[in-house]
């Protein structure tokens, strides 16, 4: 069962887009939101230099967003070294322990974890060059840095950056909210709303072909998806390999059918029973 939590945000420098200190009530973790530009003033917060992990966030060479997820046992010379060696990432998190009750078998630990949930979560772009290796740690200690992370993964998500967050997760779908579309030239899909957009399902079906009127931007959009694999040509179906997220039902809709859509109308339910009238 979940419980409500206190989230104490601290402006270090009094702007909102500096850095700042992110902590949460009873939890004995610190987070910092460092913007790359002012990781050198840095040298005023001692407690940066401790043990910890961080994940550098950016955008890769073929503008995806992307992420590095690293530790260190002296996390702020870390960060200088990757002021010079990497030059992808924009902001950095870092997280620590405000007892300095985090050593580096704790971190490495922490950084095989993380590394493994953001990769299931699949929504950016890990830079890493190698899988993190998995020490060995007492019963106990995994007990302890399996919170610890779930803490640092919520942190994450509140700070902007949906790093652990599954597009969808395990909808079942006899579900009143599994949606419907079926159409001409092959498009038969199963999606749903979601907090974050509508969400197309893995293996549905869109459209082998698109209608003349079908506007450039969104021809831009389904050959991007063609492009990165999301969406594959399979025995001439046109399958999706992975759940897609949309900004709306319309635009689900548009790519789902190949012509101009209101989302709202052509997604249903099981029982044939339109978006628009959903509760």
């Amino acid at each position: 069962m979940k419980f409500g939590q206190t989230i104490k945000i601290f402006l270090i420098d009094g702007n909102s887009d500096g850095r700042l200190t992110c902590e949460l009530s009873n939890w004995t973790g610190l987070a910092y939101r460092i913007p790359r530009t002012e990781v050198k003033k840095c040298n005023d917060r001692p407690n940066l230099n401790s043990t910890g992990i961080y994940m550098l966030f950016g955008r890769n060479e073929e503008d995806e967003e992307a992420v590095y997820i690293g530790e260190a046992e002296e996390v702020y010379n870390r960060l200088q070294d990757h002021l010079r060696e990497k030059d992808f990432w924009n902001e950095v998190i870092v997280f620590i322990s405000k007892d300095e009750n985090l050593n580096k078998a704790h971190i490495k630990y922490l950084e095989n974890k993380l590394y493994h949930r953001a990769k299931k979560a699949n929504r950016y772009k890990i830079v890493n060059g190698n899988i993190p290796p998995m020490p060995s740690i007492s019963e106990a200690d995994r007990a302890e840095m399996n919170t610890f992370g779930e803490n640092v993964e919520m942190l994450v998500n509140m700070l902007g950056h949906k790093l652990f967050s599954e597009v969808q997760k395990n909808i079942d779908t006899e579900n009143e909210n599994v949606l419907y579309l079926k159409g001409p030239r092959g498009a038969d899909s199963m999606g749903a709303q979601t907090s974050e957009g509508f969400v197309v399902f893995k293996n549905s079906k869109i459209a082998s072909e698109v209608v003349n009127s079908f506007s450039e931007r969104l021809k831009v959009k389904r050959k991007e998806l063609i492009d990165s694999n999301k969406i594959q040509i399979i025995d001439g179906e046109y399958i999706v390999i992975e759940d897609l997220l949309f900004s709306s039902p319309s635009l689900a809709a548009d790519i789902v059918t190949g012509r101009s859509a209101n989302g709202l109308i052509e997604w249903k339910n099981k029982h044939g029973v339109i978006l628009k009238n959903l509760s």
